[in-house]
């Protein structure tokens, strides 16, 4: 008898050890890329950031924290309002717009820019067709706003980034226990601002963080609209100036800046709790409207769907029909495969990997632990091309210690393990959208009662068997969400891909980018609407799921 009692606890607390220590080292080898970005950084930069402080980093800065905050502005309202709009109310096309106003997360954010550029600039169809209509001759007779600004930069990373705040939030309103909104309308509270937002706060937070760390690495946007911001920066330093060491300590105060605000925010709710404890059906009950209302509705909800894919798409489909002489099959045969086996690889490793660490955060480890694993998800916010770097540092300290330990069984590599392999670029997207998995899962966890994991234990279930049975059936709409996010970034992931990927290895982002570089749009038209119709795959499987979730 006194033999059980001590092995017991005993073997408990090796299991938790063993759970911290595997989350731990998980959380070390993501950070490994960001940690050689760091020594990077820890160079000489030969007085050059010094200068560009007194010059033009104040401006750099600026720029970004406009573009953060403008497009942080927009993609909530959008995401937010569409995604009460569709759990809440019953209209005509609810269950069509569902599933549209996730389409927009398909479209590159440099390719919107493209295409929006050059359907509302001087010679293009729109400025064209009012000449003919009012008879205007010059530009000095009419004004027209011009897209490539702060704001229209705003307006177009806005309506291809809210998708991620849309589908957290619905997912999140969808999980509330249905007996709080009855209790809220018995006691005339507003649903609205008094329930559904308070406990999706953590879902916007994770969604928003998401959303700005995409803007603090956004290039292509902002090259093309000519804003200097941070990562323009960057990439002026590098290749510009050549001098890697100064780019390095540029990301690393981009990167600060994204630590600061989740800091903030987290200190903010610390001793708060947003989990459901209420039992019964879960999400709010719909109510029909009178038809003026539902008009309301539609387009409050078709506005960031026109804005962000039906009117890309419409021009990306009239430069199609122009360039007729594409080859379309052979582009598909080149492409689609590896477009598809790497995005979903990649993407179900990574949703693997972010559960995990985000179960195990949650649950098992200390304040140290969850610093790391929260730390682990923030390599989003660093610009592809400054990852890269980080990445192939690491792959080679990956490839160094591979080689060493075939050699300890005499065998000889004829060929690299490791380096310029699909695995190189694996690690980079786990590395970059940890965040978003992590993310995802998360929020999930909070609307979860800790109290369900600790009765499972107390009816003799291990930690293991706890999250199989009672955590993982809870949590299963926030891991889908995150990983149809994942598999729809992953797809269009543009600066990674190009740096990393083996030889010969084309997707759809790459070659769209390569077209739309020389301004060759017609022949970029075909793999960006490519883009999309993959990825209407995981959205139509991930609206199914979302769409039983709210008739239970």
């Amino acid at each position: 008898m006194f033999n059980y009692t001590h092995i017991r606890p005993r073997k408990k607390q090796s299991a938790s050890i063993y759970w911290q220590l595997s989350a731990l080292l998980c959380s070390l080898f993501i950070l490994m890329p960001i940690f050689n970005i760091i020594l990077v950084s820890l160079g000489d930069n030969e007085g050059l950031l010094s200068h560009l402080q007194q010059t033009v980093l104040p401006r750099y800065f600026l720029n970004t924290v406009i573009l953060m905050v403008g497009v942080g502005l927009v993609a909530t309202i959008f995401g937010v309002s569409s995604g009460w709009i569709i759990s809440r109310y019953e209209f005509w096309g609810r269950g069509t717009l569902s599933w549209m106003l996730v389409l927009p997360a398909a479209i590159p954010a440099y390719l919107i820019a493209y295409t929006y550029t050059d359907f509302l600039e001087y010679a293009g169809p729109v400025q064209t067709y009012l000449r003919s209509l009012f008879g205007w001759n010059t530009p000095r007779e009419y004004w027209f706003p011009d897209i490539r600004t702060h704001y229209g930069a705003i307006l177009m990373m806005a309506s291809v980034l809210y998708p991620y705040i849309y589908i957290f939030v619905r997912t999140t309103f969808q999980q509330i226990s249905r007996t709080l909104f009855e209790a809220a309308e018995i006691t005339d509270k507003p649903l609205f601002s008094g329930v559904a937002v308070p406990l999706a706060r953590p879902a916007i937070i994770a969604s928003l963080s998401l959303v700005l760390m995409e803007v603090v690495s956004d290039f292509g946007t902002v090259d093309y609209f000519g804003i200097e911001t941070l990562t323009l920066g960057i990439f002026n330093v590098w290749l510009g100036m050549n001098n890697i060491v100064a780019a390095a300590q540029i990301s690393i105060f981009a990167f600060a800046l994204i630590l600061v605000l989740l800091a903030i925010e987290r200190y903010a709710r610390s001793n708060r709790l947003f989990s459901n404890k209420s039992p019964g059906l879960k999400g709010m009950p719909r109510i029909s409207l009178e038809p003026k209302l539902q008009l309301v509705c539609f387009v409050i909800c078709s506005l960031p769907i026109v804005i962000g894919f039906i009117v890309p798409v419409g021009i990306l489909l009239s430069f199609i029909i122009r360039a007729n002489n594409f080859d379309s099959l052979r582009f598909l045969q080149q492409t689609f495969n590896n477009t598809l086996v790497i995005a979903l690889l990649s993407a179900l490793f990574i949703i693997i990997i972010s559960a995990f660490l985000a179960i195990i955060s949650f649950y098992r480890l200390h304040k140290l632990g969850r610093f790391f694993a929260g730390l682990s998800a923030t390599g989003y916010a660093f610009p592809g091309t400054i990852l890269a770097i980080g990445v192939l540092y690491f792959s080679a300290q990956l490839e160094m210690m591979s080689q060493s330990f075939l050699l300890i069984f005499y065998i000889q590599a004829d060929e690299a393990i490791v380096s310029g392999t699909l695995l190189v670029l694996i690690i980079a997207y786990l590395v970059r959208f940890n965040a978003v998995g992590f993310g995802a899962v998360t929020s999930g966890l909070e609307q979860i009662p800790r109290e369900l994991m600790s009765a499972g234990q107390l009816l003799g279930k291990n930690f293991s068997s706890s999250v199989r049975a009672v955590l993982l059936p809870n949590l299963w709409p926030s891991i889908l969400a995150g990983g149809l996010l994942l598999f729809v970034d992953i797809m269009k992931e543009l600066p990674l891909t190009l740096l990393l990927r083996p030889l010969d290895f084309e997707t759809f982002a790459t070659i769209t980018y390569q077209f739309a570089k020389d301004e060759m749009l017609e022949q970029a038209a075909f793999p960006a609407l490519c883009i999309v119709i993959v990825g209407l795959i995981p959205v139509i499987i991930a609206n199914i799921a979302l769409s039983r979730i709210a008739a239970r």
